[in-house]
């Protein structure tokens, strides 16, 4: 497992180079109006259809959640962009032990109410158009672990060009709850209702 050697000055940094690279990329980014419960750290579920949603859930973290990211990546992917680790990556392997520490390395960075910790749910790169949201176990073993209050939010971006050449990404924010509150079918039902709310909003989006 590759652990986090976070450093504040570097994040900054970095989110400035985040912030540059969306808005040559992006013709906007739009997010829905939230406000994160204070005192609660945040658990940001993501759809998971590309790379951006590490950088947007980033932008997310800082700028709506006020909160210190960390993002838990696929072992072999966070070999290959070990850099992150300064911003806030963490590795999970496959296997039930070693992924079992990452799980639990992740809720203990919950119980601190200044974190948010990005996870992607579905666990595997899936279409944008994506209609149901396939929620696996582990997301719900690292909700069972965490003993101070998390807020769990699913962080839902939808992809709209209209009538420009660059894409505008448009992040829907929904409260699923509190960690404890819920079971894994209840989580799994709010989430893809969540969802399917955000699609229908998303047709009828003004531009």
């Amino acid at each position: 497992m590759i652990t986090p050697r976070r450093n504040d000055l570097i994040s900054a940094i970095y989110m400035r180079i985040v912030r540059l690279w969306l808005g040559r990329n992006f013709k906007e980014i739009n997010i829905t109006p939230f406000e994160p419960r204070p005192g609660h750290s945040v658990l940001m579920m993501c759809n998971h259809f590309s790379w951006w949603e590490a950088f947007l859930s980033n932008y997310t973290a800082v700028k709506i959640m006020k909160r210190r990211w960390y993002v838990m990546m696929q072992h072999e992917n966070a070999l290959q962009y070990s850099f992150l680790r300064y911003v806030g990556m963490f590795s999970v392997v496959k296997g039930k032990r070693q992924s079992d520490e990452s799980l639990t390395y992740g809720a203990r960075l919950l119980d601190d109410s200044r974190n948010l910790l990005m996870i992607c749910p579905q666990g595997e790169i899936r279409s944008n158009h994506e209609t149901y949201i396939d929620v696996k176990k582990g997301t719900f073993k690292i909700i069972e672990q965490i003993k101070g209050p998390c807020q769990v939010v699913y962080h839902c971006i939808l992809i709209d060009y209209f009538e420009s050449l660059k894409p505008r990404a448009y992040i829907h924010l929904f409260d699923c709850g509190i960690a404890g509150e819920f079971t894994f079918d209840e989580l799994k039902e709010r989430v893809n209702n969540f969802h399917q709310q955000a699609l229908l909003n998303q047709i009828n989006m003004k531009h």
